[in-house]
């Protein structure tokens, strides 16, 4: 996520300085809409983490799905209830 999250900001970096640069306004309103607009850019960025990692892997040759696997594979046993209780309470159907 963190790697994700600098690389956002690397490509985001240019955008932002010509911006603040070329707006016209006091410093602390230019400012403020830079900071602004590259924290909608990496929310933004950050919502798709996962599908942007998927097709990263496939253009790098592994076959489709196979980024997700191994992330389910590497966080399996950090919750071992986790998915007992689940499936108990949701898959029987909705609680009454």
């Amino acid at each position: 996520m963190w790697r994700h999250a600098g690389r956002t900001v690397v490509q985001l970096a240019p955008v932002a300085v010509l911006l603040y640069v070329f707006i016209t306004g006091p410093p602390l309103v230019r400012v403020m809409a830079v900071v602004s607009g590259v924290l909608i850019g990496l929310i933004s960025s950050l919502c798709y983490l996962g599908e942007t990692a998927e097709h990263r892997a496939v253009k790098a040759g592994y076959r489709p799905g196979t980024a997700t696997a191994v992330r389910a594979e590497r966080h399996a046993g950090e919750h071992p209830g986790r998915d007992r209780r689940y499936n108990e309470r949701w898959r029987s159907g909705p609680p009454a």
